[in-house]
């Protein structure tokens, strides 16, 4: 086993878009089982490098709905809840080679860019982490455990950012949607709270962001799971702006069939924040997952950011507006270009390895990750 160094780190628009097929690119669930800114003012609340949320030897006590009785949707869907409050989970399982994949391809990032380019790896658990009852354990299993042993594979200069104890501190909060298969926008406030602390760049807390609500939410899980119990169980789909910041957006948008990218467009200036409506409000982040994302800020913070994701990662970017002076996003699914030149030919300093746990432990997520040096 190497030696580690790891961190355990723990409004709407008026006109909404209309709304496009319900993240289609998250094969990888169903195979398996621009720019806003607010002229109202400056900072509201503090700005500051956050402190790092890790108890040690934390353990996740599930009070919520370990005590619920729980069903079988299609392809193993978890539900649990009363009419009107279900919530719908995929299950998780993983080897050792799997989570030993990622962190490989983690430190083949950090070895072929060198001591300039930070490198940290951030996986996402899925909601079946916190909520899923004990009696599903047959069907799920335990995610810290896949990450803590990924991280045990980590070379050293890998930071290993493990927000599953800062999200398990907030699991009774609404950090995972109900009725969809991603985490919810508080939880990935709280996940990039972390990766703020483990960078040591400063934060902006949740006071400084603008509150939008869009009711009567009802995502992916309806469909995936096949249970008119979801359909039935709308909720909130709540997501924040930042205040007081400025900053300038630019997409390249591929044209796609299936995961092949068939057409790319030029540079062009966009809305970061696009509200959606329906199954696909998710797509509230940069519209979706087929396209390259770079964020111009005014933070004044000399560090530039590259988020290698899948779309649990859109909803990330929002947060860090006031922490680093450029951020790119590029999704694990779609990228035309040699990876090695973007990263000089943007002078990235940070690079974070940001997918869920099911998307991690997929052999093809590693593969085309590690591809996109050298293609």
């Amino acid at each position: 086993m190497k030696n580690l160094s790891i961190l355990f780190i723990s409004a709407l628009i008026s006109m909404p878009v209309s709304a496009q097929a319900p993240d289609e690119a998250d094969a990888w669930f169903e195979h398996a089982f621009g720019q806003q800114t607010s002229d109202e003012g400056g900072h509201g609340g503090d700005i500051a490098v956050p402190e790092l949320f890790a108890p040690e030897g934390y353990e996740y006590v599930n009070t919520l709905t370990d005590s619920l009785p729980y069903r079988k949707g299609k392809s193993n869907i978890i539900l649990v809840g009363a009419p009107g409050e279900v919530r719908a989970m995929q299950p998780f399982s993983w080897s050792n080679e799997s989570v030993k994949r990622y962190a490989d391809v983690a430190n083949l990032y950090a070895s072929h860019f060198g001591p300039d380019v930070r490198v940290y790896c951030m996986p996402i658990p899925l909601a079946s982490a916190y909520y899923a009852p004990s009696a599903a354990s047959q069907i799920t299993r335990p995610q810290h455990d896949a990450i803590k042993k990924m991280f045990t594979y980590l070379d050293d200069d890998v930071t290993g950012v493990d927000v599953y104890p800062i999200l398990g501190e907030h699991a009774a909060e609404p950090i995972y949607s109900r009725t969809d298969h991603h985490w919810a926008p508080l939880g990935a406030y709280y996940a990039a709270s972390q990766l703020a602390a483990a960078a040591g760049v400063p934060f902006l807390t949740l006071d400084n962001y603008d509150e939008h609500v869009v009711p009567d939410y009802v995502g992916t899980m309806y469909r995936f799971s096949g249970d008119v119990s979801v359909k039935n169980s709308p909720e909130d789909f709540v997501y924040y702006t930042p205040r007081g910041v400025e900053y300038k957006t630019t997409y390249i948008t591929y044209g796609t069939r299936g995961l092949n990218v068939t057409s790319e467009s030029e540079p062009k200036e966009g809305k970061f924040f696009l509200p959606f409506k329906g199954v696909s409000t998710y797509c509230t982040f940069m519209g979706g997952d087929s396209k390259v994302t770079k964020v111009e800020t005014d933070a004044g913070v000399p560090r530039r950011l590259l988020i290698l994701k899948d779309s649990f990662g859109n909803a990330i970017p929002g947060y860090l507006f006031a922490s680093f002076e450029q951020i790119h996003v590029v999704d694990c699914r779609y990228f035309t270009k040699n990876l090695t030149d973007y990263v000089h030919d943007n002078g990235i300093t940070d690079i974070v390895f940001c997918n869920n746990l099911g998307h991690a432990t997929v052999e093809r997520t590693t593969s085309t990750l590690a591809k996109y040096l050298n293609q």
